[in-house]
């Protein structure tokens, strides 16, 4: 080989590696992968074929001598593997199915394998003492550290507290999921609360065992299936199926419809019937384990420092499949954004008839070049999720238009407009059928109305049974109480007048939090704030010119355009006239403010401060003539850091904004301690 060819070679190592590299902390670390599996396995061969063909090359932390996570510490501090956490060997067709278990005959006498589901999800490790659970931890680096996730686990339905017929010490390791129920609910409420989804099951899945709050673990229902006995003391297991057999008669939950093989052929007879049953499963799954029986032929096999020499992954190739795009649907969601999506000819596709899948928004359409009449190729993303690849323009008919969604909105006819920085298309009617669930979660929550006990549930059943049409309804429900009372649907009496209590207490509310609660798009809490105490009346606000508007602080060309196009909508104006009739408080209070070095400066508060939770450190810096900003920009004096401040914190610096701590704020202020937390 020449220097030049050693080169070139060296550097598409190099590359690849950094490829590896990125998407492997993209998919381990951070939970938010952006190429598909299938994607992220070929870069992977593509650099093992290389390092194969010049072994001289290879070194000790290229990701093929490594196992893919790092630990973190988000849920919990790091604890030491009793067992590495390996990962399995990789194989894509039926020749390296049949060479394992060729190879496994020539090493072993009469092997058994089973072969069973190959759940996407993230794997933890449970310890039991004497039948107790004392810890579980992330997979982490895979051979040193994972993360200690013992309190989230708790609240896992699958996880066993107890075992009734323990040996002394027991270690398992299973794969934390959600099923497509569960991530649906998930996303549901993600929306309705006005926050991102997530991509999918498993992520939504890893970012809530690593989180900090196991109430949100537990809302979130997560599940576990075990799919392996690490180590035991005090009980002996001959077989991989004899360990199942023990776990299951201990209530816990192994991996499904496992099966037993002896031959090339029975293994994959047994990997096709997986792949068949993907679309029927509950669950997402990645590919099929095969994996040897006899704990005593796996301990000859051993491992090496990445993975264990008695098993493999089989993964399934994409399955894609041509048909015709029918029409293009468009639904409105519950915060006004309205998606497009494809309804094609049916297409069966890993086991399931599809015909159906997101178009996300105008920029996804105009990158694919689609019209309704083109003929598409389909396949499902994670063998779960229908997704268009490309269309064949050269089967495309005479006449063609590419789709555009339409300027008004589908569910109530109004105006639509695309947010500023995003691919978004929103209905800008804040009495659109189709959202006004989200409009009523987001007037009664703790940044505007603030109305305790106005839970997601109640509001649902109040819409669904037309209680509530608009804001406006909420302040007359009182007088339903006996109706609302007989049908259960807040609860019983006692129930009932508290929601009733609560909601007449926040008649009186500053009218700041009831300009929030009208969710003027481009108009959030700080924005209302400064708004209503230039204004001082509903009645001011709504005969502002764009002038006087955009002379208010925080409030820019865009956001005023929202403000005027809201109150110059006869629905909304009537909504006013009814909140005034009912008793709502449309005046801002007169703002007592003390002269400091915050007078007239623009605050970004981030992270966790030492004494002052996030709503006293806004009150403290308004009382003293500041304003609170949720981003950092241009236009921001100070950023208020904290520990774990993240992204605001590098923002500023990288701004060179001045960044100050909670002892720097006092010192600022000249406050004294007791003042501070009186605040």
């Amino acid at each position: 080989m020449t220097s030049e060819e050693k080169q070139t070679i060296e550097k598409e190592i190099a590359a690849l590696r950094e490829q590896i590299a990125y998407h492997s902390d993209k998919y381990y670390n951070q939970d938010a992968p952006e190429i598909s599996d299938y994607e992220f396995d070929r870069l992977m061969l593509q650099l093992k074929k290389i390092e194969q063909e010049h072994p001289n090359l290879v070194t000790p932390d290229s990701p093929t001598q490594k196992v893919g996570g790092a630990a973190k510490r988000t849920a919990g501090v790091l604890v030491r593997h009793n067992v590495p956490m390996l990962s399995l060997q990789d194989v894509f067709s039926r020749e390296e199915v049949c060479e394992f278990v060729e190879q496994m005959r020539e090493q072993l006498e009469e092997p058994e394998f089973v072969v069973e589901y190959k759940i996407d999800g993230l794997s933890m490790a449970l310890r039991y003492e004497n039948g107790e659970l004392v810890l579980a931890e992330t997979r982490g680096d895979g051979i040193n550290f994972g993360e200690d996730v013992t309190a989230n686990a708790r609240v896992i339905h699958d996880v066993k507290q107890s075992l009734k017929d323990a040996p002394e010490y027991l270690e398992v390791r299973g794969e934390v999921y959600m099923t497509n129920a569960a991530f649906d609910r998930v996303n549901e409420k993600q929306e309705l609360l006005g926050k991102k989804g997530f991509a999918n099951p498993r992520n939504c899945a890893a970012g809530t065992l690593r989180q900090l709050d196991s109430a949100v673990t537990k809302e979130r229902e997560l599940s576990l299936f075990i799919f392996n006995i690490q180590a035991v003391r005090g009980r002996e297991f001959a077989t991989h199926t004899e360990g199942y057999a023990y776990l299951k008669s201990q209530g816990i939950r192994v991996i499904d419809n496992y099966k037993v093989c002896r031959t090339a052929d029975e293994v994959w007879d047994a990997i096709c019937e997986i792949g068949e049953s993907r679309g029927t499963l509950g669950y997402d799954i990645d590919g099929a384990v095969v994996k040897i029986n006899r704990y005593a032929d796996r301990e000859k096999l051993g491992a090496t420092s990445k993975v264990p020499r008695w098993a493999i992954a089989y993964k399934y190739p994409p399955e894609e499949k041509e048909t015709k795009l029918l029409e293009i649907e468009l639904s409105v969601g519950r915060t006004g954004r309205i998606t497009p999506t494809a309804i094609f000819e049916p297409v069966r596709l890993c086991g399931t008839s599809v015909s159906r899948a997101t178009l996300h928004n105008q920029d996804f359409i105009d990158e694919l070049d689609i019209g309704i009449g083109d003929t598409v190729v389909v396949y499902k993303s994670g063998e779960i999720i229908p997704k268009i690849k490309e269309v064949r323009r050269e089967k495309r008919a005479a006449g063609w238009k590419r789709f555009e969604i339409p300027d008004v909105c589908p569910a109530c006819g109004a105006k639509t407009v695309r947010e500023a920085d995003t691919a978004d298309i929103r209905c800008t009617s804040p009495n659109c059928p189709a959202q006004l669930e989200r409009r009523i979660i987001n007037f009664v929550g703790r940044d505007a109305m603030d109305i305790k006990g106005f839970g997601t549930v109640y509001i649902e059943e109040l819409v669904r049974m037309g209680y509530i049409k608009d804001i406006a309804d909420i302040f007359v429900l009182r007088e339903h109480r006996e109706e609302l009372i007989a049908q259960g649907i807040i609860g019983k009496e006692k129930n009932t007048d508290k929601l009733l209590d609560a909601i007449e207490k926040a008649k009186a509310n500053d009218a700041g939090r009831l300009l929030t609660g009208f969710g003027i798009p481009n108009v959030g809490k700080a924005a209302a704030k400064s708004v209503m105490e230039t204004f001082g009346t509903m009645e001011n606000l709504q005969n502002a010119t764009m002038e006087e508007l955009t002379a208010v602080n925080d409030i820019g060309e865009v956001s005023a355009a929202c403000i005027r196009e809201f109150f110059a909508e006869e629905k909304n104006r009537r909504i006013l006239k009814r909140l005034k009739e009912y008793g709502v408080n449309l005046t801002a209070a007169a703002q007592e403010r003390i002269a400091s070095p915050l007078t007239g400066r623009t605050v970004v508060v981030t992270g966790t401060l030492p004494t002052l939770g996030r709503r006293e450190a806004a009150a403290l810096i308004e009382r003293y003539g500041g304003k609170v900003s949720g981003s950092v920009s241009k236009k921001t004096d100070y950023v208020l850091a904290g520990e774990n401040a993240g992204s605001k914190l590098a923002k500023a610096q990288e701004l060179g904004i001045t960044v100050l701590t909670e002892e720097e704020l006092r010192a600022m202020l000249e406050e004294k301690e007791g003042d501070l937390h009186a605040d």
